[in-house]
């Protein structure tokens, strides 16, 4: 999850403290890629407002509901955009191209 301040507040502090079994793991900061609903809205802009006009809101409204109704980000083509096994990648910066 990102690191929202409400995340830190007393309430959920306390709660967790009575439910030790929920353990919270925190994004680092500023990496969309590491958050799962960051690549569904990508999906769904990709599907729904790439190239694409529409005239009223509502007709906008009804596209992006059918498509979140409908499941169409459930696809096989997306599967592997909307997991959460992630790989840790380290940067090399010894390269000779930092001055």
């Amino acid at each position: 999850m990102d690191n929202a301040r409400y995340y830190h507040s007393h309430v959920v502090k306390d709660f967790l403290e009575e439910h030790q079994r929920i353990k919270l793991h925190f994004l680092p900061p500023y990496s969309p890629n590491l958050n799962i609903i960051e690549r569904l809205w990508h999906i769904l802009k990709k599907n729904i407002v790439y190239n694409k006009f529409y005239l009223k809101f509502s007709d906008f409204n009804k596209a992006v509901n059918g498509f979140l109704k409908e499941g169409s980000w459930r696809s096989p083509e997306y599967k592997k955009s909307l997991t959460d096994n992630f790989q840790i990648i380290n940067p090399n910066f010894s390269g000779s191209y930092l001055v």
